[in-house]
């Protein structure tokens, strides 16, 4: 009999089913998209049918796939999106909105005017967090204060709130548990990190009643069991952790010092702080990592907005290139020093900036800009932002001591090469970049005791390619210092 764990990866634009072995390799996958719908400037928002319909279809399609004869699907994990909102009802499991993306910000006045109040510290203080539309407690607000009769119902008990994880185990058990892990709780900016509660003074400050919340469990934990009903199988939920941090599970940086990097819509750099939750000085986050045993791991994290999207912005809002495969051949077509640049705030920049007021431009063109400078300016875009996080890091005395890379992006050698040269660091790809999903069946697998500690499953990770960096000093600095003047421009 082999064993199997099964991991749902829901992100922002697809999700997906991938059927792990013991050693980490994928045997069987499926993958569905779903669309995105933006009813008004800066708002983003998800049909929560297409996300559970998507999760429950990839599902079965891989569950179909196994033997069961000769094979058990010991445990699943879900990772998700972050930080994207949804409220439904407990009785029928409707919701009450569509889903609210974590890159909506249609909250960014409120929260101004939280920051003209002076909250900033206190909410950072408990939270790890920024005031920011990105995070969770603007959005359940807003839906409380504009769907008809939400507030009274929420207040009544009759209402559930959950980041997509959540709704995910609430759909996949038929509605019988209601619970999050430790490290989305901790994006909700309602989780305080050192108590690891729910704070009942952010509780009371945003006037989102405790009723609504969900139960917050170790990464590695007894999440409940599929219902047989529903997915026609019975098996243990047993792993839960937002996308980053399962990516940096997934990437076995385990010990303190020790980063990773995720290339997906975003791009999302995490530095594993051990058991401190450091405070940034300059405007990272302070997260939890991974709760294990109740010992929680901290991470000092850079969030950037519009990372893999860019290219998805080129493909399909410009229309300049067919496919994503088709960036890497114009890039190494155009001089480095090109002089565009273009900078993908279209919902606002992230860290450091934290502007979400700032919209995307492209600077330094002239008659002889073509297709393939813009959209090499579009990658290197990624690099800068990822430069711009480790400054801040560096500033914050946490240089990472590696930087491992993963995420749909990663597959381009020329934009990897352009990291490292930027960095002035070197950049390792695992053999194994599908790491988000693989860091949360880790976390099932060690509950189901498929594995038996961090230290086997650290020995487990494998280097694929190592980027050296290849620029001078004065190359990577005049080139980062055109970015930081581009990046000026577009801020309000």
């Amino acid at each position: 009999m082999s064993d199997y764990i099964l991991a749902i990866d829901q992100g922002t634009t697809s999700s997906r089913a991938i059927l792990f072995n013991r050693e980490g390799h994928s045997v069987h996958s499926a993958q569905e998209e779903f669309p995105q719908y933006f009813p008004n400037d800066g708002w983003i928002e998800h049909e929560p049918a297409d996300i559970w319909q998507t999760v429950e279809r990839s599902f079965q399609q891989v569950i179909a796939n196994v033997d069961t004869s000769n094979d058990v699907v010991r445990a699943i994990g879900i990772t998700n999106q972050r930080e994207t909102t949804l409220i439904w009802d407990r009785k029928t499991g409707q919701p009450l909105y569509r889903a609210i993306v974590w890159q909506d910000r249609r909250t960014s006045e409120y929260c101004q005017q939280l920051k003209n109040e002076n909250l900033e510290s206190l909410i950072s203080e408990k939270t790890g967090l920024l005031i920011d539309p990105y995070f969770s407690a603007t959005k359940i607000r807003w839906i409380l204060d504009n769907v008809d009769g939400a507030r009274a119902r929420a207040e009544k008990g009759e209402l559930a709130f959950g980041t997509v994880d959540s709704y995910i185990l609430w759909k996949l058990t038929g509605g019988k548990e209601h619970r999050t892990d430790a490290t989305n709780a901790s994006r909700t900016m309602l989780f305080n990190i050192h108590t690891q509660q729910w704070d009942e003074d952010l509780l009371n400050l945003f006037n989102i009643p405790r009723a609504l919340l969900p139960e917050v469990m170790d990464s590695s934990d007894n999440f409940g069991v599929t219902d047989k009903e529903t997915m026609g199988v019975e098996i243990p939920i047993l792993g839960m952790a937002g996308d980053q941090q399962a990516a940096l599970f997934g990437q076995t940086c385990f010990r303190e010092g020790m980063a990773k990097s995720t290339y997906g819509t975003g791009c999302f750099m995490i530095v594993n702080t051990g058991d401190i939750a450091l405070k940034s000085e300059n405007r990272l986050l302070s997260t939890v990592a991974y709760r294990i045993n109740g010992k929680v791991t901290y991470a000092l994290e850079g969030s950037i907005f519009i990372a893999g999207a860019t290219v998805q912005w080129l493909r399909d809002g410009l229309k300049l290139i067919n496919d994503a495969g088709d960036t890497e051949p114009l890039a190494r077509q155009t001089p480095i020093d090109h002089g565009v640049y273009l900078v993908p705030a279209f919902t606002g920049l992230g860290a450091p900036y934290w502007d979400p007021n700032a919209r995307g431009a492209i600077f330094g063109l002239t008659r002889d800009t073509g297709i393939k400078e813009i959209v090499t300016a579009g990658l290197q875009s990624v690099c800068y932002q990822t430069k711009d996080l480790q400054k801040a890091m560096e500033s914050d005395g946490e240089r990472p001591i590696a930087l491992r890379v993963d995420g749909g992006m990663v597959a381009n050698n020329w934009v990897m090469q352009f990291l490292a040269d930027i960095l002035g660091a070197t950049v390792d790809r695992p053999q194994i970049t599908e790491t988000t999903a693989l860091g949360v069946a880790y976390l099932a697998g060690l509950k189901a005791e498929i594995y038996n500690s961090l230290e086997e499953l650290e020995g487990m990770w494998q280097r694929e390619k190592c980027f050296e960096p290849e620029f001078d000093k004065p190359t990577r600095d005049s080139l980062y210092d055109g970015w930081k003047n581009a990046v000026r421009r577009v801020q309000s």
